[in-house]
């Protein structure tokens, strides 16, 4: 069963614009799926075709005349070859369209574009299923919570009555439409992960380490990176797990969310954060075997907030636009007063989400909550010292219901309303 994707406004738009377009993304995202549903008529060669590939290797101009454009040509980071190939095929027509491939390692993959296809390809970034694209909610705009668009989501976005279900399942489209078992599917991604993507970009002698390393970064996921903390568990150096950790990104597994900085916030840490994209993996490598052993286990609060922030970097990309262009999150040492029980106490400054503008700045809390409160937004005022950016409407992301304004620069709402 097919999933209408969000994404497939912008693919078509590229496709009348390029030469080429290359979706890339993790594996089983469903890259293949959407080229093959979006290309009608195109011929469809395979990478993962021991065959297909050595044809492409052995020669790759007998290959273009064999297999004239359009053409879709899935897993192309197997024959980086191909690439001053794809160029003279481009550059010989005038026509837009010619080349839909699909990538899923970023490392060597993107230098072959820059230097081959520059000017000549649009890049998309494909993740796993949106719990909009899961609700059948067509709203595709990015999630930049202004006042227009809570208007526009207010009446319109679907509940999820199964939301720890959901995030635990994960968001793989196999997960997502057919009954396939959780565990065996996982089990055989992270075998086939390590086996061919890792090994392909890194010769890994020690394939249970390298597992054990997911396991340990997973249980990490939603906190500031420790290199060495990490590496002591996992008995490895620092520079190994520096390079596993790009692969893991360059994999479109995991993604490193830079701290907001501006000279004016003196106090602001610099480490980045970590976040999987796919919280389904998360609950695999921490053996959160059940929606309810998630619900109630230490990691809940970590896991929610990595489901609210996939679906946030889900909601630019899907859109076309670089989500790394507007996402940050702020730490500092600035002391944020706090009473509680009478009690009055001081903590650092944390916004877990900064989403920027041109002229504004939006904070985003994330609360495991139902019960959201005004003094969740405590940290907000931070940014108002940033000079040229105005403070936008600071905004909880929480389990309540419905949309509710704490104060008129505040508002709380539900997961469902990214």
């Amino acid at each position: 069963m097919y999933i209408s994707r969000a994404i497939e406004k912008t693919f078509n738009k590229s496709m009348k614009q390029f030469k080429a377009v290359l979706v890339t993304g993790a594996r089983q995202v469903g890259k293949s799926t959407l080229l093959q549903q979006m290309t009608e008529g195109y011929r469809y060669i395979s990478f993962d075709n021991p065959l297909a590939l050595n044809d492409a290797k052995e020669e790759p101009g007998l290959f273009f005349l064999n297999n004239k454009p359009p053409i879709i040509l899935d897993e192309i980071q197997y024959i980086t070859d191909l690439f001053p190939y794809i160029k003279i095929k481009c550059d010989e027509s005038n026509e837009r369209g010619l080349f839909a491939l699909t990538g899923s390692q970023q490392f060597h993959l993107m230098k072959n574009v820059s230097e081959s296809l520059a000017g000549r390809v649009a890049i998309l970034r494909l993740s796993g299923l949106s719990l909009r694209e899961i609700l059948g909610d067509s709203f595709n705009e990015p999630f930049i919570p202004t006042d227009d668009f809570i208007q526009k989501r207010k009446n319109k976005f679907k509940k999820c009555d199964d939301i720890w279900e959901r995030i635990h399942r994960g968001n793989y489209p196999e997960l997502v439409a057919t009954d396939c078992d959780w565990q065996l599917f996982y089990e055989s991604y992270i075998s086939t992960y390590i086996d061919r993507d890792v090994n392909d970009l890194t010769k890994v002698q020690d394939k249970t380490k390298f597992a054990k390393f997911m396991s340990i970064l997973a249980a990490r996921t939603g906190q500031i990176i420790n290199y060495s903390n990490i590496a002591e568990q996992v008995e490895a150096e620092q520079k190994t797990i520096k390079e596993w950790i790009s692969i893991l990104e360059a994999s479109d597994l995991i993604y490193i969310m830079q701290p907001y900085s501006n000279s004016v916030l003196k106090r602001a840490i610099k480490t980045p954060k970590i976040y999987f994209r796919d919280t389904g993996l998360v609950c695999y490598l921490t053996k959160h075997q059940t929606p309810e052993m998630l619900m109630n286990g230490h990691m809940a609060g970590e896991i929610f907030e990595t489901f609210v922030v996939s679906e946030i970097l889900k909601s630019f990309t899907n859109a076309g636009y670089d989500h790394r262009m507007y996402i940050s999150y702020y730490r500092g040492k600035d002391k944020i007063r706090r009473q509680k029980n009478g009690v009055k106490t001081t903590k650092e400054a944390e916004i877990d989400i900064v989403i920027e503008t041109a002229d504004t700045l939006y904070p985003v809390e994330i609360k495991l909550s139902a019960n959201p409160k005004l003094e969740m937004t405590n940290a907000f005022d931070v940014l108002s010292k940033v000079p040229n950016k105005k403070l936008g409407q600071g905004t909880v992301i929480c389990m309540y219901q419905e949309p509710i304004y704490l104060n008129k620069n505040n508002i709380a709402i539900p997961v469902e309303m990214i």
